[in-house]
């Protein structure tokens, strides 16, 4: 018998009332229905990118929209919704979310507070609930709060008592605090990077809260910190060295008293106090395995830390390549100017070597820049404009580029990414074409983690001799597949993977790569519901 099948048998079976754990059972009344909350609040953010992010940067949804929006594309609460919906004794109560529309800067205090404030109103405003879902990111910060997952985790937790089971499910770019863990009963992370499992780990997170409302488990959580800041190729967890941490966490995980396990290997652009890699093991009510699993996962990670960095070269030795290269596309990878990341979006660094040294070649740039757009929209389709593109958002790093090109397509920026089917905003958009240089303007910032934007956009990179890449992993077929070659470039940005440039002074020191002979000693703290442990 199926999961969800024991667990509807759970809640029918003879005359018991199922509450959370901690509390007894009633006997004498009949079946009734479990009320789940689900709440969503996710960003992700380079604490180096100097644009802020704002309340406009966010998708706001209350009440069943979310639901709505949810079930129809594979990320975290679909997945979880689909595991609920197959219960007919569950009612789902959604109640708030504000998800990203993508990366960016520290988010401004004051939006910021707006958010959490409307968010624990939605909490505050919900009727009672047997347990709760929370969908989050991990790596969000803002201007006066360094740990904005925590501190909702902590003050829903004041509101919905301390018997409400709640599990929550994060990135693995994460930063795991412990207010997080100690006042959530569950943590549940992504398995993949590239990531391409939102939809099991929603599964994962809905399974979980049901075995403990059931009263079936007791989740203990080990977490193990490890002093380093990782990147590279070697995090593909299908072909790198990171795939056998995950492998073991998921070993973990499936064991006779798993419940979670995973690793945060953190967003190094977020510079906060917490900011590592984790990680940690979930058991049913037993701390020593946990303890041992995760010591486990963490030591085979740093046996392996040291090639988790990526290989950059020059913006010199970059066009070189170039004007040696011969035939097929080539992917240049800006990930310093990863948008998913964090970054601005608004690098034309890679171009502008390209142009200096006289590459001929056709090629394809995506840029954030809200003015070149509106004097593309004001010109219209077919006219001949001089703007300039780059340098708007993050002047320190980049110059405006002057340039003089046709106006070839207009759009309002609203489309579906290519990998899950999310609803993405780029803004008003235009495509320039200059010389042999076509840019995919907008007006914000938007994920380039697959090739929709080009797509939505009438451009196909396979069309051009090189592709300006923003984001340092692409599921494989997106390029690297077909791509003739890939290179990763040592430009300037607030999401650079050359990690000594970017200048952290929040998280904590010694830590590879940032300082010399860095020790580890796996120490697992241990984590249970009301207490914890060293």
């Amino acid at each position: 018998m199926g999961f969800i099948g024991c667990f509807r048998m759970i809640i029918v079976s003879q005359i018991t009332q199922i509450k959370p754990y901690g509390r007894s059972t009633e006997k004498g009344i009949m079946m009734r229905r479990l009320k789940i909350l689900v709440a969503e609040c996710k960003q992700e953010v380079s604490t180096f990118n100097p644009h802020l992010s704002g309340y406009g940067d966010f998708r706001i949804r209350r009440g069943p929209e979310i639901l709505d929006y949810h079930r129809s594309v594979r990320n975290e609460i679909g997945g979880a919704a689909h595991v609920f919906d197959q219960v007919s004794q569950i009612e789902l109560v959604p109640s708030y979310s504000a998800c990203f529309i993508t990366s960016g800067g520290t988010l401004e205090r004051n939006d910021w507070q707006r958010i959490a404030r409307e968010f624990l109103e939605s909490i505050e405003n919900t009727p009672p609930v047997d347990g709760v879902y929370f969908c989050m990111h991990g790596a969000m910060a803002s201007q006066d709060e360094l740990d904005p997952e925590g501190f909702l985790l902590a003050e829903s937790r004041k509101i919905l008592g301390e018997d409400i089971p709640i599990v929550v499910s994060l990135d693995l770019h994460g930063i795991l605090t412990d207010r997080m863990i100690e006042h959530s009963d569950a943590i549940v992370a992504y398995h993949t990077y590239p990531h391409v499992d939102f939809f099991e780990t929603g599964e994962r997170a809905a399974r979980l809260l049901l075995r403990i409302i059931a009263g079936e488990v007791r989740p203990v959580t080990a977490r193990v910190a490890i002093p380093a800041l990782v990147r590279g190729d070697e995090l593909i967890t299908e072909t790198g060295l990171f795939g056998q941490s995950i492998r073991l966490a998921q070993s973990a995980e499936q064991g006779p008293h798993g419940l979670s396990a995973g690793m945060f290997i953190g967003n190094p652009f977020t510079d906060v106090p917490a900011l590592q890699t984790i990680s940690f093991v979930v058991t049913d009510n037993d701390p020593q395995l946990a303890e041992r699993e995760a010591v486990q996962i963490a030591e085979n990670f740093w046996s392996h830390h040291e090639r988790m960095q990526v290989k950059l070269v020059s913006l010199d030795q970059m066009a070189a390549e170039m004007l040696a290269h011969g035939e097929g596309t080539v992917a240049i990878v800006d990930a310093a100017d990863a948008t998913s990341s964090g970054a601005s979006g608004d690098s034309n660094a890679i171009l502008r070597k390209l142009v200096e040294k006289g590459y001929r070649g056709k090629i394809l740039v995506p840029i954030v820049d809200a003015a070149a757009v509106t004097s593309a929209f004001a010109a219209g389709v077919g006219a001949i404009i001089q703007t300039t593109l780059g340098g708007t958002l993050d002047p320190k790093r980049f110059q405006p580029l002057p340039i003089r090109g046709q106006v070839r397509l207009l759009s309002d920026g609203r489309f579906r990414s290519e990998s899950f089917g999310e609803e993405w905003q780029a803004g008003l958009s235009a495509v320039l074409e200059c010389d042999n240089v076509t840019w995919v303007v907008s007006s914000r910032a938007v994920s380039l983690y697959d090739r929709s934007f080009f797509y939505a956009h009438g451009r196909n990179p396979k069309n051009f001799q090189a592709v300006v890449v923003k984001s340092p992993h692409c599921q494989h077929h997106m390029y690297a597949d077909w791509c003739a070659k890939m290179i990763h470039v040592d430009a300037p940005g607030s999401s650079s993977a050359n990690l000594a440039y970017l200048g952290h002074t929040r998280c904590p020191r010694p830590i590879f790569p940032l300082d010399r002979e860095v020790s580890f000693q796996p120490l697992a703290r241990i984590f249970r519901r009301g207490s914890k442990h060293s």
